[in-house]
């Protein structure tokens, strides 16, 4: 008997694999990543397993991402930089540029708030370190108004949505989908967007432990990240009815949302590294993070994944 079992045991052990499966696993947001990849069939024969978290804003996937849940994700530049500065061990590797009609400062229709300057005194609703939060301070910025001129109320953007539609807060500052979903709900007027006070930045970044042990991982995932918003960007059209399936919104939304917004790879340049730090900047005179703990911008961008880029060009 005792032999039959080591016979079984070496014939089991025969069919195993020689090594574990990799595994990247990718926190996304809204079904942004995930559905794009899947939309565009850049996944196919994909050498490793590719897990995906959802979560409801940046901040979550950070948090995931500092607690070792998840290897990488996609986020804004300003939750990323928020993060940085906060000690989380993360970088981008992977750098976008789109235009911000739906990174938006955001008024009931009937509003009587009809600039910046007519939000002095007024309640804010967004999520602390976000984009929405820092279109409002480059928004004030340009108007030449300090911010602690207006009153922050930092909520997720469902009760940030419930908060205005309440009349409990008299803006909301948030990014899409949720631009567009208010707007074409007849919920909101926008009063000012990020066009031409913001960047147009997000990133796929990583952790530095999976920078370190995923490396290859990571690349290849850049490269087919990079392919798909390529083909989206000519034909937007798939990405949306799969993001529609995924999440559940109409595909009006996604439509809406991809067409103006008309995302493109970059690659982490001095243009970025510059850009990056200007966002750093901001957030150091706005006093969200300290100057003292504030991160050099080229010391948070992993610049080594150009290869990955090239390829897809």
């Amino acid at each position: 008997m005792a032999r039959w079992l080591v016979l079984i045991a070496l014939a089991l052990a025969s069919l195993a694999p020689a090594h574990a499966e990799e595994v990247l696993r990718v926190g996304d947001q809204r079904g942004n990543a995930r559905a794009l990849m899947e939309a565009t069939g850049v996944l196919d024969g994909l050498p490793y397993r590719l897990e995906w978290s959802e979560f409801p804003a940046a901040a979550p996937l950070l948090e995931a991402l500092n607690a070792g849940v998840i290897d990488a994700g996609g986020v804004g530049d300003a939750p990323f930089t928020f993060a940085a500065a906060a000690g989380v061990p993360v970088k981008a590797f992977l750098a976008f540029r789109n235009r911000q009609d739906g990174l938006a400062i955001l008024v009931p229709p009937d509003s009587a708030i009809r600039s910046v300057a007519d939000l002095q005194g007024k309640r804010i609703a967004t999520n602390r370190g976000s984009i929405g939060h820092q279109v409002v301070l480059a928004a004030l910025e340009e108007a030449g108004l300090p911010a602690d001129n207006v009153q922050f109320r930092f909520l997720p953007p469902a009760d940030a949505k419930l908060a205005l539609t309440s009349g409990a807060v008299d803006a909301w500052s948030t990014w899409e989908p949720y631009t567009s979903a208010a707007e074409l709900a007849g919920l909101v007027r926008v009063l000012r967007d990020g066009n031409g006070i913001t960047p147009g930045l997000s990133y796929a970044v990583a952790s530095d432990a999976a920078l370190k042990s995923k490396r290859a991982l990571l690349a290849d995932y850049a490269a087919r990240l990079a392919r798909a918003r390529a083909r989206a960007l000519t034909d937007p059209a798939p990405y949306a009815a799969a993001w529609s399936r995924l999440i559940g919104l109409p595909e009006a939304v996604p439509l809406r949302w991809f067409g103006r917004a008309r995302y493109r790879t970059v690659p982490i340049d001095d243009t970025v590294i510059a850009d990056e730090q200007r966002i750093i900047d901001l957030y150091v005179r706005a006093g969200l993070i300290q100057a003292a703990r504030a991160p050099r911008a080229e010391a948070i961008l992993d610049t080594g994944f150009s290869d990955a880029l090239a390829a897809v060009r």
